[in-house]
């Protein structure tokens, strides 16, 4: 569900269908609503109006990723408070504190001889890359180094492997380009962005992160505003930013602009 939740929002967005994001949305909805115990634990099944099971380490990251997406293609607090609140959840229930990384099973699981960690992507991503991803998109959001000290813990622990086997872990890899790279923070502040959100989902952008809409709970709006009156586009690295530009061409060339 959770996979088919970013791929829908990200579609949705770029193709401006906005029944495609109704769908994330009502999946992201449910997940949420129907999907958790008496204590709001993540659950991993659902059958016969009943859910079940406690959810792994894959099912916490996967969905991590797929409310950062769905907020960066709707602009819906609700989805970043969500998306936070699930990463502090699986570092506290998750996290390997001696060694880095993150174990398939929480630590109130049923007891097992041992507790396993996922680590190669196939055929869909592993739960410790899928975390390290997430957290990283985090951190750029939030400004909170503690999430990408997290999604580094990983990182070390299997670039190793990585290295001689590619083909093995490709969502990690992609999370580690993520880290390496220069990341563009765009906050977009004003009533109507819709222009400038079209620039920024024009082309292939790795290494960005998108926040918009209203700025309540979410650090990169945070003392951003429209310039004049009109839509402003603000492009930073680690929450440095450079003034803020309202023309799309403007935005473009900024973005264009390694």
């Amino acid at each position: 569900n959770a996979l088919m939740i970013s791929a829908l929002a990200e579609a949705g967005a770029v193709l401006e269908r906005p029944e495609f994001l109704d769908a994330a949305h009502g999946c992201a909805s449910f997940v949420l609503e129907q999907l958790r115990d008496a204590d709001g634990r993540l659950l991993r099944t659902f059958k016969d109006r009943q859910s079940r099971l406690n959810a792994y380490l894959e099912d916490h990251a996967f969905l991590l990723e797929a409310l950062l997406t769905l907020y960066e293609s709707s602009f819906e607090p609700r989805w970043f408070e969500a998306a936070r609140a699930l990463a502090d959840t699986m570092i506290e229930r998750f996290a390997d504190e001696d060694r880095g990384g993150f174990f398939e099973t929480s630590i109130d699981h049923e007891r097992l001889l041992a507790r396993r960690k996922d680590l190669e992507d196939h055929p869909i991503p592993s739960g410790n890359a899928s975390a390290a991803y997430g957290l990283l998109r985090l951190s750029a959001l939030t400004g909170e180094y503690e999430y990408e000290r997290r999604a580094v813990g990983v990182l070390r622990l299997l670039h190793p492997l990585a290295a001689r086997h590619p083909h093995a872990f490709a969502h990690l890899l992609q999370a580690l380009d993520f880290h390496l790279a220069p990341v563009k923070e765009v906050a977009l502040a004003g009533e109507d962005t819709t222009a400038l959100e079209r620039v920024v989902r024009s082309a292939f952008r790795p290494h960005l992160v998108l926040a918009g809409g209203d700025p309540d709970g979410v650090p990169l709006l945070e003392g951003r505003g429209p310039v004049e009156g009109r839509p402003a586009a603000y492009v930073c690295e680690r929450f440095a930013c450079k003034a803020p530009v309202t023309e799309p061409a403007q935005l473009t060339s900024m973005l264009d602009t390694t």
